[in-house]
């Protein structure tokens, strides 16, 4: 994979209370300036495949044998630090945020690429994920299960760079994780009244180097207390009349 520069920080961005007034503005009106960008109209996954690779093995990533994505299923890819540092063929997009998740999953990492595949358990509620335009190398984006459902809940909000297949040396399409946030909703006391409506988080996610802006978006999915998948949600970006 191609590394290409971003632009670097103005002085908004170093000014995080300043920032995420801005990046929640700019996620509220985006919409009206250039195009909509949430999982709204969107039909929901019913699942979601989790491909981990280490970055160590360069030739993971170009594996013809790569599983994908099922119809209505919706993949996520992990690059994890390797044994290799720096020198990893893969280090530019890894992440430590994935060892997290695989520890969340109660699975090691693997030597070269694993996955996980899980089907989601509905719930009476609709998750919903939205994101606004780059601002320098920030994007605001946000996450919204209404109503809020009961008992503890895990969730996970990912920025993703969806790579065509054929691409950047990937037999498949793939959703490479780029940065990612959870939401505290796993409190142990009794849901709010206001939380009983819904549960909602919106932040500026800041987006790496190297990652390229046009093919990024956002993508959402919330656990219960055991574990299972019981919603999954992802932004499309729709243009704005006028705007094609």
């Amino acid at each position: 994979m191609q590394i290409q520069p971003m632009i670097k920080l103005s002085r908004c961005a170093k000014d995080p209370a300043r920032l995420l007034a801005v990046c929640i503005a700019l996620t509220a009106c985006g919409a009206q300036a250039q195009s909509a960008c949430s999982s709204d109209g969107q039909p929901q996954p019913v699942a979601l495949l989790e491909r981990f690779v280490n970055a160590d093995c360069e030739t993971c990533w170009s594996d013809a044998r790569t599983p994908k994505a099922g119809r209505g299923e919706l993949a996520v890819d992990w690059i994890l630090p390797g044994g290799r540092g720096e020198d990893a063929p893969l280090s530019a997009a890894a992440r430590r945020d994935g060892l997290a998740r695989l520890e969340q999953l109660g699975q090691q990492a693997p030597a070269q690429a694993d996955l996980s595949q899980r089907k989601a358990q509905p719930i009476q509620s609709k998750l919903r994920v939205a994101h606004g335009p780059t601002f320098n190398d920030y994007v605001a984006a946000s996450i919204e299960l209404k109503p809020g459902g009961g008992g503890p809940l895990k969730a996970w909000l990912v920025l993703v760079e969806t790579i065509p297949a054929g691409t950047e040396g990937t037999p498949v399409e793939r959703n490479l994780v780029r940065n990612t946030y959870q939401p505290p909703w796993d409190g142990a006391g009794p849901l709010s009244k206001e939380e009983r409506k819904r549960l909602f988080d919106s932040r500026p996610m800041h987006i790496p180097e190297g990652a390229k802006a046009e093919r990024l978006r956002v993508v959402g999915w919330v656990e219960d207390a055991r574990g299972h998948i019981r919603a999954i949600a992802q932004s499309r970006c729709v243009a704005a009349p006028g705007k094609e």
